[in-house]
């Protein structure tokens, strides 16, 4: 069904645009010639899930501001239609606020799958022992909501925590942007900080310790990111487990270096070579086109929420305290006694008060 085409008060008047190219989106992927060539494809899909939301609220706003002229109208005429106006009157301020937030800029990768890596930092053993807590909170959230996740690559410790580790977590299908995976996990990037007795404590004494975790949108495999391969060194070792000892007889493990950019990506979860160059390639591409993103929203002199890129406990996000169950986000100024919940899983409470705060903010900033 296209999209409706009725004139729209002053103050919506960026609907009319948004509904055109709704409906010409619809038409375009109604064309089977379209679907031939995946990456447009895609691109249009991803396009015409996020205008969805936007024509969705709007038909819900006309709708309800047409009833409430009618109830208006018929209330001149009958005192007994003025509730109704009335209760017309709220539902139609609802659907205006609504539309009004809908029509704010979304960041254009919402809709995105997402490479999320966490990495030890201080505290050792119990950083890395904290990096595998969180792994699980993640994958918990994520089998909560229906994606798909896929360890791409990990490095354990020797108490069965990681140093590091990588996870692809996938939607399943087109989602529309609010619902996409990006627009929940980015706000999860920079340092976690934990505070808890270690289990290599004897004392019982608390000891504090973080965990970093960064998050990149994932790349599509062409049309995001062209990847020169005379820009790339590609070394090849010996897979080794924790402790060092080797876990291969060949040089399965890859190690590939960007050269203009310097990012190196490693992977030897694999057993062949070839694996492990696939999926060093997959992370390779997020991290590329995070940077480009980022470099091009610098220049626009608009940087999205940046991601702490060491894992240093000063610059925290959020604490995790066991003695207390507690669990605080220091950016929202959320905090809940749920810390068990919240690490086997249920961490929507948290991130809804990152994407609230961040649509305050966008709300603020265009003076709504």
């Amino acid at each position: 069904m296209a999209a409706p085409h009725e004139p729209t008060p002053h103050h919506f008047a960026a609907v009319d645009p948004l509904l055109e190219e709704y409906a010409d989106l619809e038409r375009q992927l109604a064309d089977p010639a379209v679907h031939a060539d995946q990456a447009r494809a895609r691109t249009l899909g991803r396009r015409y899930a996020e205008l969805g939301a936007v024509v969705r609220a709007f038909r819900h706003w006309k709708s309800t501001a047409d009833d409430l002229a009618a109830a208006r109208e018929l209330a001149e005429l009958d005192d007994s239609f003025a509730a109704e106006a009335a209760t017309l009157q709220t539902q139609e301020e609802e659907a205006s606020a609504k539309l009004r937030a809908v029509l704010l800029p979304r960041d254009p990768d919402d809709a995105r799958d997402v490479i999320l890596e966490i990495k030890a930092g201080e505290g050792g053993e119990e950083s890395a022992l904290f990096a595998g807590d969180l792994l699980r909170m993640y994958l918990r959230y994520a089998e909560m909501r229906g994606w798909k996740t896929e360890i791409i690559g990990s490095t354990e410790s020797d108490l069965g925590g990681y140093k590091d580790v990588s996870v692809a977590i996938k939607s399943k299908g087109t989602v529309e942007p609010a619902d996409g995976v990006w627009a929940h996990l980015k706000y999860e990037g920079g340092v976690h900080r934990v505070q808890r007795v270690p289990v290599t404590e004897s004392q019982g004494r608390i000891h504090t310790s973080a965990a970093g975790v960064l998050v990149f949108p994932e790349a599509d495999d062409v049309t995001d990111v062209d990847i020169d391969q005379n820009d790339l060194r590609i070394d090849v070792y010996r897979s080794s487990g924790p402790g060092g000892q080797s876990v291969n007889t060949t040089d399965s493990a890859v190690r590939i270096t960007h050269i203009p950019t310097g990012i190196v990506v490693s992977m030897q979860n694999e057993k062949s070579q070839l694996q492990n160059r696939e999926q060093a390639m997959r992370v390779l591409r997020a991290r590329l086109l995070a940077a480009k993103q980022e470099e091009a929203a610098a220049q626009a002199n608009d940087l999205r929420r940046s991601q702490v890129r060491t894992v240093d406990r000063s610059e925290r996000i959020r604490t995790y305290n066991f003695p207390e169950n507690r669990i605080a986000d220091h950016r929202t100024g959320y905090k809940a006694y749920n810390l068990d919940h919240v690490l086997d899983g249920n961490l929507g409470p948290v991130i809804e008060s990152a994407i609230a705060a961040d649509e305050e903010a966008r709300m603020a900033a265009t003076g709504e």
